[in-house]
């Protein structure tokens, strides 16, 4: 869709990934207002934004460069420019500065210096306003909300998100007495190791890995002594394969609430008490493979913490107290069962509904496909036809005998490439009727849900 600037507000197109801006507004309201319209709810790509720019002249340049690196309106991932538009208003002041600037500066001297100058007290204007809303987040919220809230670009380069912070805090307890680890950039040196299968980077020295949040892999350079350190490097397969494979017996851990940087105000009220948390895996192989941890916890008292608590729990540095506990009470062994059973049913309910959304989505492509191919090929005969009826009209009027053979070996032609296009229209129908029968199959077969389940680890809690 082409459209102007009337199309920036009151559309949805949601079901579109592609922004082009011909001419870039000066009031960087009005380009979110742009992007909104497909980067919206219901969106379930990527939205690109595409972007024309005279480079010739200086001011577009600079008001580019403004909208994309201060404002960064271009730049989705986290969010940021919702914070930097709230700082700057409703962004009419900010375009009249831009005309301003347009209709007095003449030389690149003076647009440069105009520019930086309004760079200058923009800058000062979003940092402070951005620094308090932070400081009030880390303050007063608690783990399970920062974790949904976005975060700023430049201080996130190096976070990890939750998978890799789980990752980061195996490999620092399996390998505690071979490396040495530095929280403040994620990375560790490995001194020594039992080879057993892993590649030693550079054998007879120290190898240095490093962490980097997947976000930002792209834009993260190491240096060549650091490896980089992800779910499929050999050491940290190595360690996987260890952590699966070793005995967990059933123990009594204590869990250090204090001196964990969560702040999870559900966990802080169980501080001083104990109960039990046990973990299983479910995979589910329908259309496709599914694993799920499930989570059941109870305290001693009989009341259930809710299951992504006992996750956040998991997160919390811990300690084995006591030998080995030879077995659970049965009584507590039932419910923690109820717990697990409720998530199964749950997740595989969830499963299902999924595949029967998948099921019909793909059904209803085959039928728009259906039509699509139909409708052209039921269209180009109907020219045909009449484009026939209208040469065998012409070949009646003329009188000419050259010319009536000319027509009609053109309406031989037209009546064959008429053949052709209904043979086309059956084999599409059969096409589709093929493609529908294969998916057919494919369900038939993935109707059963074949579902394993494996206990992980059960224990006693409690949190200091």
């Amino acid at each position: 869709m082409i459209a102007t600037e009337a199309a920036a507000e009151g559309i949805n197109l949601q079901f579109c990934s592609l922004v082009v801006n011909y001419d870039m507004p000066w009031n960087p309201q009005r380009i979110e207002q742009r992007i909104g319209r497909c980067h919206r709810y219901g969106q379930n790509f990527d939205v690109v934004v595409i972007n024309f720019l005279n480079k010739a002249n200086a001011a577009d340049v600079r008001v580019y460069e403004l909208l994309d690196q201060k404002f960064q309106l271009f730049n989705g991932v986290f969010g940021a420019s919702d914070e930097v538009l709230g700082a700057i208003g409703n962004g009419v002041d900010f375009e009249k500065r831009i005309a301003q600037i347009y209709q007095l500066c003449r030389s690149p001297k003076e647009i440069k210096e105009a520019f930086d100058a309004l760079q200058e007290k923009l800058q000062e204007q979003i940092s402070d306003k951005m620094l308090k809303a932070r400081t009030t987040l880390l303050e007063n919220f608690d783990e399970s909300v920062k974790q949904k809230l976005r975060s700023d670009l430049a201080e996130t380069r190096y976070n990890l998100n939750q998978f890799e912070q789980t990752l980061w805090q195996l490999s620092r307890s399996y390998f505690a007495d071979q490396a040495d680890f530095n929280d403040a950039d994620h990375s560790f040196i490995v001194h020594t190791f039992v080879d057993n299968g892993i590649v030693n980077w550079r054998r007879g020295s120290s190898t240095k890995y490093k962490m980097v949040g997947s976000e930002h892999r792209r834009i993260t350079t190491l240096a060549d002594d650091v490896r980089p350190y992800r779910i499929g490097d050999p050491l940290a397969q190595y360690m996987l394969t260890g952590l699966k494979t070793a005995p967990v017996p059933i123990s009594e851990i204590t869990l250090d609430y204090s001196s964990s940087p969560l702040n999870v105000a559900l966990i802080k009220q169980l501080v001083g008490q104990s109960g039990w948390l046990t973990v299983e895996q479910l995979t589910i192989e329908s259309f496709e493979k599914e694993d799920v941890l499930l989570h059941a916890c109870i305290t001693d008292k009989g009341e259930i913490v809710p299951p992504d608590i006992a996750e956040y729990m998991l997160r919390l540095p811990g300690s084995d107290c006591t030998d080995a506990i030879n077995r659970v009470r049965p009584e507590i062994a039932a419910s923690l069962a109820v717990v697990i059973s409720a998530q199964r049913a749950e997740i595989t309910t969830a499963n299902a509904e999924r595949n029967n959304k998948f099921f019909e989505e793909e059904m209803e492509k085959l039928d728009n496909w259906a039509e699509d191919v139909k409708g052209g090929l039921e269209k180009e005969l109907r020219d045909l036809d009449a484009e026939i009826k209208l040469r065998k009209s012409e070949s009646k009027k003329t009188s000419r005998l050259d010319e009536k053979v000319r027509l009609q070996r053109l309406i031989k032609d037209l009546e064959k490439r008429r053949s052709e296009k209904r043979l086309n229209l059956y084999q599409a129908q059969d096409d589709v009727d093929l493609k529908k029968e294969e998916l057919l199959s494919k369900v038939e077969a993935m109707l059963a849900q074949k579902i394993e389940q494996t206990k992980l680890i059960t224990f006693h809690w409690r949190i200091v």
